[in-house]
């Protein structure tokens, strides 16, 4: 059935006018909201509204800090293509304080904040992207004189949304990691309520972007999970729609970086994969806008976990002895069934890969324990020649 509001809307000199500033023609403009809509997972009909939205409604301001962070959330936007980042900061939202972006340095910039807090008083959109020290009253990171732990007090007080992007902000993220000298913690912890988390190392631009417009088209937060995350991007398993995930079924695992099965495409999950315990929609929207295989997956790297909260790099293993306490993956016992013991290799391998994420060591974890695997091979062949050739096939 057509959408009525829709071709109504295509007849708009609102949308006309809106698609000219974003150098799109009217249908690439309805395009963009209903791919909007669709990640927004938005029942049908609901694209004609995010258009209204886009098109009529005044651009939401953003006030955006820059704490302990490797400003990867935002060279993960600088890349974003539909829209690009002039079209997004000027025709979607009014990008108001960006300390990375900002033509202004030094006081004109922070005067820049200030102005904008006061002119969009209880209606801006403060983004804080980076963890917030807090050991010692929060020295260790200063902005204009301020800790990150004032400016975060300061500019949540009358924003009307916070987002925590990227894992740092999200919950603590690399800065946190034991020994934490600084006392890094997310954003949801200082403030002590909850906040909108975008986790990710980097987050996906997109993920950001549709929280915005779900904001604007319906006054509202998206809904959440437990962890402050949009259910529209992180209610599913990156498992469910991993382009591996046949190999996976089938038991066909790669077992070392560079073998047969690795070069074939085979799953990572043996190699550390996280992507059946890890929530986000990676495997789906994938990253900079070049089409398939452009995550990290795709690439032949396991996923690292990094859109959950006490995974990957967040708390480090420091010995082969704590590697060994952890408990397998829930997903363990089911390949345990399929592949027999073999498949104690791959518990081991994705230890070593949590661990290595942490701390650089889960490379040679890996390494040594695939040479233990081709000893206990090359074994077994001059116990039994006859299965020699059988047994280094994949």
């Amino acid at each position: 059935m057509a959408n009525t509001q829709l071709i109504a809307l295509e007849r708009d000199e609102r949308i006309a006018a809106a698609a000219g500033r974003l150098s799109l023609t009217r249908r690439e403009f309805l395009q963009f909201c209903a791919a909007l809509a669709t990640t927004l997972g938005l029942p049908p009909g609901a694209d004609a509204a995010v258009a209204e939205a886009v098109a009529t409604k005044r651009r939401p301001s953003v006030i955006w800090l820059h704490f302990q962070e490797c400003t990867g959330c935002t060279e993960s936007l600088l890349r974003a293509e539909h829209p690009t980042l002039e079209k997004l900061i000027l025709d979607v939202i009014s990008l108001d304080y960006h300390e990375t972006l900002l033509a202004a340095a030094g006081h004109q910039a922070e005067a820049a904040r200030l102005a904008a807090m006061a002119e969009n008083k209880g209606q801006y959109i403060l983004v804080i992207e980076g963890a917030i020290p807090t050991r010692n009253d929060g020295i260790y990171c200063k902005v204009g004189g301020k800790t990150a732990l004032e400016l975060t007090h300061e500019c949540a007080a009358d924003a009307a949304m916070v987002i925590a992007i990227g894992s740092c902000a999200s919950w603590g993220g690399m800065p946190s990691t034991d020994p934490n000298p600084t006392g890094a913690k997310g954003v949801a912890e200082v403030l002590g309520k909850p906040v909108v988390t975008i986790p990710g190392c980097p987050p996906n631009p997109y993920n950001f972007l549709a929280t915005v417009v779900h904001l604007l088209t319906f006054g509202k937060l998206p809904e959440v999970d437990h962890l402050g995350r949009p259910r529209f991007a992180y209610s599913r398993l990156i498992h469910e729609n991993c382009e591996r995930r046949a190999h996976f079924d089938a038991g066909r695992f790669a077992m070392e970086f560079g073998d047969a099965g690795h070069r074939q495409g085979y799953c990572l999950y043996k190699l550390g994969c996280k992507g059946p315990e890890t929530y986000a929609n990676c495997s789906v929207i994938m990253f900079g806008d070049a089409g398939a295989g452009t995550w990290p997956v795709a690439c032949g790297h396991p996923c690292i976990g990094c859109t959950e909260q006490g995974v990957g790099f967040h708390k480090p293993i420091h010995s082969l002895a704590k590697l060994k306490s952890i408990q397998p993956s829930v997903f363990l016992p089911r390949i345990v069934e399929e592949q027999g013991s073999g498949a104690s290799l791959g518990a081991a391998a994705l230890l070593a890969a949590v661990a290595g994420a942490a701390v650089g060591a889960g490379a040679m974890l890996t390494r040594n324990l695939g040479l233990s695997h081709q000893a206990e091979e090359l074994e077994k062949a001059k116990q039994n020649p006859a299965q020699a050739d059988a047994s280094t096939e994949v």
